[in-house]
């Protein structure tokens, strides 16, 4: 039976940049995704938003790792030559009521590491973007946008070029402990073979990976919820230069209806958060009132006509109350000696690629099972 030292599930952008990172210490590194290619899913149905790290709880994963990353991911971005701008986040309170949540996203930001943030008054927000009607404003100037397709394919190139074997329309059927290794089952014709190290990125299928393995992801809270969000476009030319978010819903359950900017230049407005029970990508278009609503309330004089549905995406949201935090985690405590689990990756993990693949490394070199990296 084929043998090799690494097994990565799943070939999103994290899982890409797992096996990047891990290239250069492992020497033979297979990677299994269940599509006909890389990033077909969470990936690249969301708003390409390079993240600063102001909205997450100080010390949590989701914190750490997205102000990390987004260092790493400029650096990469600047030196692979993928196309990004630094164009920089107007989070506006449009009522009295949201003004303390803007101080309050504030100073969560600077207790986050986050550099260069500031409180901007209503005129200057005026003078920035005469259409947005704030009062108050959180100015993040190193907030941007990224061709996350180019990414993930500068990601894969590397992988591949350093030798990392890609499975695609490979699909994990079952995983199972065997000595010192996991027996991995594939696809329809039920291919095997042994990995000494299993990683699980599986995204939006990451619970039922971690099921395969044998955990209880109930009881160790790993179970999913399927976070929907619904884009609309806007066609012609956009009416702001930045991004605009509004303030963000109670226990981030979702940054609301905010406008981005892709690199063209054209607006978008996006996502909703809907908890669905089934992967499904199609847009709703009665929700076109709904959105222009929620555009209207952070950009004035937009036109109903010239909204048009555009995408939609899937988060793979750990179940729960509160702001849930990535799980990344190397499972010898649950009887399960160099696997690790990567549950909940929603955002920011596009921005957090590189730094959570550094995290999944130095929890590998530092398992006491001895991983041999």
């Amino acid at each position: 039976m084929e043998k090799v030292q690494v097994t990565i599930i799943g070939a999103g952008v994290i899982g890409l940049a797992i096996a990047r990172e891990l290239a250069d210490h492992a020497s033979d590194i297979i990677v299994l995704e269940n599509n006909d290619h890389f990033g077909r899913e969470t990936s690249s149905r969301n708003s390409e938003v390079i993240h600063s790290g102001i909205y997450y709880p100080k010390g949590s994963l989701k914190a750490r790792l997205c102000v990390e990353g987004a260092r790493l991911l400029y650096e990469y971005c600047q030196t692979h030559h993928i196309p990004h701008q630094r164009l920089g986040k107007l989070i506006v309170a449009t009522t009295e009521a949201e003004i303390g949540s803007v101080r309050s996203l504030h100073e969560k930001g600077r207790g986050n590491g986050v550099i260069n943030l500031a409180i901007v008054d209503a005129g200057q927000i005026h003078a920035w973007e005469p259409r947005v009607p704030g009062l108050m404003g959180l100015w993040s100037p190193d907030t941007g946008i990224i061709n996350s397709h180019a990414l993930m394919e500068s990601y894969y190139r590397e992988a591949n070029q350093a030798g990392v074997l890609f499975a695609f329309n490979s699909e994990a059927k079952s995983i199972t402990r065997q000595g010192d290794d996991y027996e991995i089952v594939t696809g329809n014709d039920e291919y095997r073979f042994r990995s000494r190290i299993v990683i699980n990125c599986a995204g939006l299928y990451s619970d039922r990976v971690a099921e395969l393995a044998g955990l209880d992801v109930d009881a160790l809270g790993y179970r999913l919820q399927y976070c929907k969000g619904d884009y609309f476009s806007y066609s012609g030319s956009a009416p702001v230069s930045r991004l605009i978010y509004p303030v963000p819903h109670e226990n981030l359950t979702g940054l609301g209806v905010h406008a981005t900017l892709d690199l063209g230049g054209r607006l978008r407005f996006g996502p909703d958060t809907e908890t669905v029970d089934r992967i499904d990508y199609t847009v709703d278009e009665r929700k076109k009132g709904t959105f222009y609503q929620s555009a209207c309330k952070i950009i004035t004089g937009l036109e109903k006509d010239r909204l048009m549905p555009d995408m939609a995406g899937i988060r793979p949201k750990r179940k729960g109350s509160g702001v849930m935090d990535f799980i990344i985690r190397e499972e010898t405590q649950n009887g399960l000696p160099n696997f690790i689990n990567l549950i909940g990756m929603e955002s920011p993990g596009l921005t957090a690629s590189l730094a959570i693949a550094r995290q999944v490394r130095t929890l590998l070199q530092g398992s006491s099972s001895g991983s041999g990296l």
